[in-house]
């Protein structure tokens, strides 16, 4: 009797394990794989998958969907530890970018304890001045591109008051800044100029926006302003709360640039 419970047991064990193998062997299959590195080399490389799933929660949270097509775009995979590498991590495109990436441009997105404000670095959404860019900024709670919009990016240290502050439309410098090539001031006229900021997101209305940053900055400036007035031909700076034209004068005879 004890002999025939035995055989039952190993029978029922190898059921068990046989189906823990399978089951072992679709999860291996389906969310970590080992692929070729090369038809000659039979060297692998792992790959780890998630499904699509519409009805995972986290879709309904602005900061997981914006920018995604949860039909399309896997869930979002989890490493419950520090991701440490002796190489790099790198993020590439493919034939279904958009559902890759936010939008097809975002590479990176960091967020601060609220979990809604983000550092994000993102490439080719823009072309300025005939160039694909690369952007970097911290953006707020809000999800709008509003100059309120966006914090301070700083860069130099993390000592209050000191290094360089980057946002929007206004940089500040706390430490010296020295260049070694040419200082080229703003040029600035009439048609460079709107009194009123423009109705609608700014950037639908980038550059009738960027005219009315151009005059809130002037407007608002202090003593020290600078700027090229390109319609009348001179540079202007403000002192006292006035605006003073800068005195020139032509270059001392013998004295030439051959650029």
């Amino acid at each position: 009797m004890r002999l025939l419970q035995f055989f039952f047991f190993l029978i029922i064990s190898n059921a068990s394990l046989a189906q823990h193998v399978r089951d072992s062997s679709f999860v291996l299959n389906k969310y970590y794989g080992l692929l070729n590195g090369s038809a000659a080399s039979g060297q692998k490389r792992v790959e780890l998958q998630s499904d699509i799933d519409t009805t995972w929660n986290r879709w309904k949270e602005r900061g997981y969907s914006f920018g995604f097509l949860p039909s399309k775009t896997p869930m979002y995979t989890t490493i419950n530890g520090i991701l440490s590498t002796p190489y790099m991590i790198q993020v590439r495109g493919n034939a279904e970018e958009r559902n890759k990436k936010r939008w097809g441009y975002h590479v990176f997105e960091g967020y601060a304890k609220d979990d809604k404000s983000r550092i994000t670095m993102l490439v080719n959404k823009h072309i300025e001045m005939d160039r694909p860019v690369a952007e970097l900024y911290y953006y707020s709670t809000v999800y709008n591109h509003d100059e309120t919009a966006y914090n301070w990016f700083k860069i130099g240290s993390d000592v209050k008051q000191h290094s360089f502050l980057f946002g929007r439309d206004k940089a500040i410098f706390y430490g010296s800044l020295k260049l070694t090539n040419a200082l080229t001031l703003g040029q600035i006229g009439k048609e460079d100029i709107s009194l009123t900021k423009p109705a609608g997101d700014d950037e639908q209305n980038a550059e009738k926006d960027a005219k009315y940053v151009n005059y809130n900055e002037l407007k608002n400036g202090g003593d020290g302003t600078i700027f090229y007035d390109k319609d009348r031909d001179m540079v202007v700076i403000k002192i006292k709360g006035k605006w003073m034209k800068v005195a020139v004068e032509a270059l001392p005879e013998g004295v030439e640039y051959g650029f």
